[in-house]
């Protein structure tokens, strides 16, 4: 299946604004969840921003008080409208992966002032068909189609500032997917993608 669902007239808006109830940590972080969702055969879910061209996990913020695992299962009904019963849970993150925002979509006037996002990541297999996948559960559509990709590709298709944090994302729940070996990386992957990728998870390892 290559896509569900149809287009939105909506703009896309990459930078979440800070509602009054989200979790944002003394350093400006706001505190979010990452869904990575596998159909069982080694493919990983995108999702298409509603109205535009943009593709990406689904993902979303957590709460004030809020467990990151009720606020995935929170998240996952309302972007792409499935349940517990509809996904196993293979794995999560062991901390929270950061990225900051470039300084051109930072709201400089809001309080608390958000700089970026620290993420707990979540992979799921889905169990039930992926006709189940809807995006009217929410109050207002992140996204309307969907596609199953091969799994380094969301690196490659997700807006450049949270490419690495795909990469650790990835790189760190990839075994519960492929418990041997994971996939190998793409051979079009620029030189520098792979040196701050390796980077980056020796420095997670250390």
């Amino acid at each position: 299946m290559h896509a569900i669902g149809v287009k939105l007239k909506t703009v896309e808006i990459f930078v979440p604004l800070a509602m009054s109830n989200d979790w944002i940590d003394a350093e400006g972080f706001r505190a979010n969840v990452g869904i990575i969702l596998t159909d069982g055969d080694g493919k990983l879910l995108l999702a298409g921003r509603a109205g535009s061209k943009g593709w990406q996990f689904p993902q979303g913020g957590v709460l004030q008080g809020e467990e990151p695992e009720a606020a995935m299962f929170r998240e996952l009904r309302e972007e792409v409208g499935l349940n517990r019963d509809d996904v196993e849970l293979l794995g999560v993150t062991e901390d929270w992966l950061r990225y900051r925002l470039p300084d051109k979509f930072v709201r400089r006037h809001s309080t608390p002032l958000c700089i970026g996002q620290k993420q707990r990541w979540f992979m799921l297999r889905l169990v039930s068909p992926a006709e189940n996948v809807r995006f009217d559960l929410g109050e207002q559509p992140e996204f309307d189609r969907i596609r199953w990709v091969d799994f380094w590709r969301p690196v490659n298709e997700v807006i450049y500032f949270k490419r690495r944090v795909y990469a650790r994302a990835l790189h760190e729940l990839g075994s519960t997917v492929y418990p041997h070996d994971l996939p190998p990386r793409p051979r079009w992957w620029p030189r520098r993608w792979r040196t701050v990728f390796d980077k980056d998870i020796k420095a997670a390892k250390s």
